[in-house]
């Protein structure tokens, strides 16, 4: 019997050691997204969708209605987080149901996922905020470029306009077949397009110019750090009662943010689709 108390004790010990050192792990629902407003800013220019039809708003109903369900309990989102203010503000008149009364809204304010998603999602699950992560940085695209131009890297030069095109004609054949919402959000997160974009940016660019020139190297680090700085506000904004989270960003932003969370032991991602057909 004495054996047995002793026995129980020190599994008892155990237990609670282990319990000690499980790490608390937080999922990151991952939501790599076109701009719906299409402001044609970035290095691809593709067609642009009409996030403000009847189908697509009936799609955006849906969505947010099953990531309701998933119950995220922090929403971070691509704007200047030096700009929190400004994006509560807009929160703020979003949840008083007054932020689509006004006639005069531009294309960016009607239109971006932020408010037609995020927003949307963040009221339906009664938050009080939407935060901000984003921090912009250089991308002398053009710099790398006339390197190339400047050193006859003519296969490099092809790949990278290759890899370009075919992503813009793939979406833009996509938007043509009349394909929903769903299904074009399901293509920028999967993992062809995302290890496209991180090779993109993280491999391609770093081979322009010749041994002297650094503005592809410069690239890079400076896409590192923006995405970095983006992961650390994402980090320093959540806490132990956080377990499922939301990110919505453009897909190069999300595809370098399923990097870094694989390389952390606290963290876990989990994608759109998983949740949709939950």
């Amino acid at each position: 019997m004495k054996n047995l108390v002793i026995l129980s004790i020190v599994f008892l010990a155990l237990s609670c050691m282990n319990a000690q050192e499980r790490p608390h792990v937080i999922e990151a629902l991952l939501i790599g997204t076109f701009h719906y407003n299409n402001p044609g800013a970035d290095v691809a220019k593709t067609k642009s969708f009409d996030i403000l039809s009847e189908d697509s708003q009936l799609e955006l109903k849906k969505i947010s209605s099953k990531i309701k369900n998933y119950n995220p309990t922090k929403i971070f989102v691509e704007w200047p987080y030096n700009e929190q203010k400004e994006l509560d503000s807009l929160y703020l008149i979003y949840t008083k149901g007054n932020y689509f009364d006004n006639d005069n809204l531009s294309n960016f304010y009607l239109k971006n996922e932020i408010f037609q998603l995020a927003f949307r999602v963040a009221k339906e699950n009664n938050l009080k905020k939407v935060y901000a992560i984003d921090y912009a940085t250089p991308f002398p695209f053009e710099d790398v470029m006339k390197e190339i131009e400047d050193n006859n890297q003519s296969d490099l030069k092809k790949r990278i306009e290759e890899g370009i095109s075919k992503f813009t004609v793939d979406f833009d054949q996509k938007i043509e077949s009349g394909v929903s919402l769903t299904e074009l959000t399901y293509f920028v997160n999967s993992q062809e397009i995302r290890k496209f974009s991180n090779y993109f940016h993280n491999d391609l660019m770093l081979l322009a110019g010749g041994t002297n020139d650094f503005s592809g190297p410069l690239l890079t680090s400076e896409w590192f750090k923006r995405n970095l700085y983006m992961w650390s506000l994402i980090q320093k904004n959540v806490t132990r009662s956080d377990e499922r989270i939301m990110v919505l960003a453009g897909t190069s932003h999300v595809a370098m943010l399923e990097l870094f969370i694989k390389e952390n032991d606290n963290w876990k991602v989990k994608e759109l689709q998983q949740v949709m057909e939950k």
